[in-house]
């Protein structure tokens, strides 16, 4: 089985979590038959463990980005705002912040999110511990009600937080990867908005699968199903997945794909 990349907005081996077993063999579904194929292929993990603040700021760092390109950004943060993160953050200097993180992209509205997330971190919570203990012992929807509240957090950043800091069960956090594959999979519907998507992911994937199957779907949108060439337009026998894939937006005959919203 494969090893989960370090860049990942996991963490990889190094962002807590445990390596885990997961029954697999008679699904309810055809998303947890797509999961479960996803787990023995690359990894399957329980997710949580990780402190939630650098949680939140490494999924900030990760938006309209690659993880190999928002990485080096957050071990750049991490480096010049050592100690207490949160305090260090809340009175950093938003010039200062933003040449920091440049490598991530949109650095000054990435820079302005994470400053103003820690300013609310010490006025409501007063430090980051107490910050952890609300994200891992709250009640999920308020926790997530919490985090959309705050600049630049949207339903992925906050999935995010929940699963891999909170280690929260249920949660499969759409990001484009997720999004784009679901769909044409015909997991979701063709149409399906970003919480469509989770909310048909989270029907039908037990609770205990979700976070790995959010983690190696990506890693087979990187490595199979990619936006404009996914790999069964050099064949079916090219995707490990075919057998389970609507292909919804795909024509492996003529060669082409489009996203599957442009086929409803």
């Amino acid at each position: 089985m494969a090893d989960e990349p370090a860049a990942n907005v996991s963490g990889g081996s190094d962002g807590g979590g445990i390596d885990t077993r997961f029954a697999s063999g008679d699904p309810d579904t055809r998303a947890e038959a797509v999961v479960d194929a996803l787990g023995d292929r690359y990894w399957q993990k329980t997710y949580g463990g990780r402190d939630a603040l650098p949680c939140l700021v490494r999924t900030i760092l990760s938006q309209n980005t690659t993880d190999t390109a928002s990485q080096p950004a957050f071990d750049a943060l991490v480096e010049r705002y050592d100690g207490d993160l949160a305090a260090t953050l809340a009175t950093a200097d938003h010039d200062e912040l933003a040449d920091t993180i440049a490598s991530a992209g949109l650095y000054n509205q990435k820079a302005r999110a994470i400053i103003e997330a820690a300013e609310e971190i010490i006025a409501e919570f007063g430090d980051a511990d107490a910050f952890d203990a609300f994200v891992r012992e709250g009640d999920p929807a308020t926790v997530r009600d919490r985090l959309l509240d705050m600049r630049g957090v949207g339903p992925k950043t906050a999935d995010c937080v929940l699963l891999f800091a909170g280690g929260q069960n249920g949660v499969f956090p759409v990001d484009t990867h997720v999004h784009r594959i679901a769909r044409r999979m015909g997991l979701a519907p063709p149409d399906a908005d970003h919480e469509g998507v989770r909310a048909a992911l989270e029907a039908a994937v037990p609770e205990a699968k979700c976070g790995f199957g959010h983690t190696a779907m990506i890693q087979f949108g990187r490595e199979f199903c990619a936006a404009r060439k996914p790999a069964c337009l050099d064949g079916l026998d090219a995707c490990p997945l075919a057998d389970q894939c609507d292909r919804v937006g795909v024509d492996p005959d003529a060669g082409t794909s489009v996203d599957p919203t442009e086929t409803t």
